[in-house]
C-alpha cells in the first residue's frame, strides 16, 4: 500500500536535493552521511514529541525506512 503524504513531491524532492547537498559540500563519505541523518532524525524526534510517543515514531520512521530501502533496491 503505498504511503500518501500531506506535502508535495516536489516540496519534499527540494528539501532532499538541499539536505543532499549540504553533504556533498562536505564531502562526507557513507557512514557520516548515514550518521548525520540518523542524528537528525532523532534530534528532531526528541525535540518534537513526547517521550511517550518517541519510540513508536521512531519505530515507525525505521519500518518506512527498510520499506523505502527494499523498494528502490538496485542491485548492485
Amino acid at each position: 500500500m503505498p504511503i500518501v503524504s500531506k506535502y508535495k513531491s516536489d516540496k519534499v524532492e527540494k528539501v532532499i536535493d538541499e539536505v543532499i547537498d549540504v553533504l556533498e559540500k562536505h564531502e562526507a563519505p557513507l557512514d557520516l552521511g548515514l550518521m548525520v541523518l540518523g542524528n537528525a532524525a532523532a534530534n528532531i524526534i526528541n525535540a518534537s514529541l513526547s517521550p511517550k510517543q518517541r519510540q513508536a515514531v521512531a519505530e515507525k520512521f525505521a519500518k518506512a525506512l527498510v520499506a523505502s530501502v527494499k523498494s528502490n533496491d538496485t542491485s548492485h
